[in-house]
Formats: C-alpha cells, sequence, structure tokens
C-alpha cells in the first residue's frame, strides 16, 4: 500500500539567514568601536643628553686593506674599543653603521660588531655595498 511517493526531509533555513543576519548586524555595529591600531614606540631623547655629537651618525668603514675610519678618522685595530667608548659614552642612541669594502674578510667585519656590542653599542647595521664602495 505504497503510494509511491517517498517523504523528503527537508531543513528550514529561514532561521538559520534570520540568525546569519543578526550577526551580521552585530559585528557591523561593534567592528568600528574596537582598536586596530599598532603599538609604536617613539623615541624620545632625554632632556639635556642630546647635545651636537648626536647629529652625525657613526659610520665605521674597513677598507680592503684593512684600515679602519670612524667617520673618516683613521683608528687603529688596537685603540677601537676605546674610541668607541669615547663615542657612544655620550650619545642617547647606541647606533652604528658599518662598510666594508668588497673583498673585506668576514672576520674584520665581525671583529668591528663585537667591539661595538663589548662597549654598549645596542643597534649595528650593516651599509650596502654601494655606500660601502664609495659610490663608484
Amino acid at each position: 500500500m505504497t503510494t509511491g511517493i517517498a517523504n523528503r526531509a527537508e531543513i528550514n533555513v529561514t532561521p538559520l539567514i534570520d540568525v546569519l543576519l543578526v550577526l551580521l548586524l552585530i559585528f557591523m555595529i561593534i567592528a568600528p568601536i574596537t582598536s586596530h591600531g599598532v603599538e609604536a614606540q617613539i623615541p624620545r631623547p632625554a632632556a639635556g643628553s642630546a647635545d651636537a655629537s648626536d647629529a652625525r651618525d657613526i659610520v665605521v668603514k674597513i677598507d680592503e686593506d684593512r684600515t679602519v675610519t670612524i667617520n673618516a678618522e683613521p683608528v687603529t685595530w688596537q685603540d677601537l674599543s676605546d674610541r668607541f667608548q669615547e663615542i657612544f659614552a655620550r650619545r642617547a642612541e647606541k647606533l652604528l653603521f658599518v662598510a666594508a669594502a668588497p673583498r673585506v674578510d668576514f672576520d674584520d667585519v665581525a671583529r668591528v660588531i663585537d667591539t661595538a656590542r663589548g662597549v654598549g653599542v645596542e643597534r649595528i647595521a650593516l651599509m650596502p655595498r654601494a655606500h660601502a664602495a664609495g659610490r663608484r
């Protein structure tokens, strides 16, 4: 006595759409209220501690003949640590740029970096070859 028509079970999607629209409205209202910023640390110079020596960047250049200069002032390898201490003792920002000629051994560059770290330099930046080679 079957009629040949099978019972079909269908899901009523109307309540699901209602819930979806309510959630969409809630998120549209809440999204502009929440903060999406990125916290940044802005350096502030200490009052009275910045002098004219802070205006220039400190650049250590290593030439192919292993001579070392700090801002075009020749320095021996033995005096490098003492010279770093003199320079960075009165600077608020402990930043050093290292420029090496293209054929300089990495050991010499590492020695400058280790010496700078040893006297308390916080940030060391390696300059690209165009700057290190004198823009040939």
